[in-house]
């Protein structure tokens, strides 16, 4: 004899009645236990109840008079109700027979306008379902949307953040990579950018706005930009930095942002390197060396700062890697200390056999095994090659 699947019991909604005649709370509860409806039913006087009582918080779906004490009449306590918790559904249960009330108060929020002379149990308790399941749908949609929109914020400001190096074949190479921290929703403050000029010279940037927010992105993107239309328009390299400075003072919400930055100017067999309190980049070849670069403060912090200049020379075959702090921050070998640069650089020496196009996203695996998981900081790597090094 085959098995006989039983049916599951519908799921017990938690259902607030705010009712001040006990005659008419009486009577729903019994309509309700007429059809024996999967509901648990909680019955207050006012809306000054619920509020006081906290009983939006264990509800499902609130069945509200509006003629109640304390209010003013038509829509109020229904306008009261979802301020406090506009995800909770509500269905009107009145005695004033009015179509346009009615359609007033679904126009506010309710998901229901029902006459308490014209509704049976049959009917209440499909209408409370029907609303909780209307409500549940609507709220999935409107995360669904938030969610799309924030996926499309997220793409608008990556285009600003990390756009395509803008080279023009000189013998210069530029391998950019990215990764989220596991804190941000969207992208942060991390940035960089390549330029080549018409006259062979390539300018890089890198930088990170401190903090984790889409304003943090907006601004990294408007720093990068305006850097990138300094170098295009031949402002002298050394002007470029306070000229960074003064739009982010002039741009910045919080007078306490600062922004990390470092530049490279290559040109003729070696690289200028400026550092405003950012990590100094890395030379690979022959083997990880950090550049030996003098470290300004952050812009931001002090409008007379200065940024030296520090030169590198290039060999035939070279390899400059710049990255913000995010890969270098995560745990070591023996947390809790950090990787840092000395933990980057035997990384490095260890990764000495791998293909340049792999190793950035070589290095920040590596780095999130020695974190345990993923890293909390959002981290842009720019690896910079000339002599067929790539």
């Amino acid at each position: 004899m085959p098995a006989v699947l039983k049916e599951e019991a519908p799921t017990r909604l938690r259902v607030l009645l705010v009712e001040d005649d006990p005659g008419d709370a009486y009577l729903v509860s019994e309509l309700l236990a007429e059809v024996d409806a999967a509901v648990v039913l909680k019955v207050a006087s006012s809306i000054r109840e619920v509020m006081e009582g906290g009983l939006l918080g264990d509800t499902d779906c609130v069945l509200l008079d509006l003629n109640l004490p304390g209010t003013t009449g038509g829509l109020d306590g229904l306008r009261r109700l979802l301020a406090v918790d506009p995800a909770v559904a509500v269905c009107v249960l009145t005695g004033i027979d009015d179509e346009h009330l009615g359609a007033a108060a679904v126009a506010a929020g309710a998901q229901d306008y029902l006459v308490k002379d014209r509704v049976d149990g049959t009917l209440l308790n499909r209408a409370i379902r029907y609303a909780v399941e209307r409500r549940r749908a609507q709220i999935h949609l409107r995360r669904l949307r938030e969610a799309e929109l924030q996926a499309a914020e997220s793409a608008r400001l990556e285009r600003g953040l990390l756009p395509r190096p803008l080279l023009c074949g000189g013998g210069v190479s530029a391998l950019p990579f990215y990764r989220a921290g596991r804190r941000s929703a969207l992208l942060g403050g991390d940035f960089y950018d390549v330029v080549e000029l018409a006259d062979g010279t390539v300018h890089a940037i890198i930088g990170d706005v401190c903090g984790h927010s889409v304003d943090q992105a907006a601004l990294g993107t408007l720093l990068r930009a305006s850097w990138r239309a300094l170098v295009l328009a031949r402002v002298p390299e050394a002007a470029v930095l306070p000229a960074l400075q003064q739009v982010l003072v002039t741009e910045r919400a919080d007078p306490s942002l600062f922004t990390t930055v470092c530049t490279v100017l290559i040109a003729g067999g070696r690289a200028s390197v400026r550092v405003a309190g950012h990590p100094v980049p890395v030379l690979l070849h022959p083997r990880p060396v950090p550049v030996d670069a003098a470290i300004g403060l952050p812009l931001g912090l002090n409008p007379d700062a200065k940024w030296e200049q520090s030169d590198v020379s290039l060999q035939d075959r070279w390899a400059l890697l710049l990255y913000t702090d995010g890969l270098i921050e995560g745990y070591g070998p023996k947390p809790p200390e950090r990787l840092w640069e000395a933990g980057l650089v035997a990384l490095l020496t260890e990764e000495l056999a791998t293909e340049l196009a792999e190793l950035p996203g070589r290095l920040v695996e590596r780095a999130e095994v020695l974190n345990g998981g993923p890293l909390s900081d959002d981290v842009a790597i720019l690896l910079l090659a000339g002599g067929g090094a790539v």
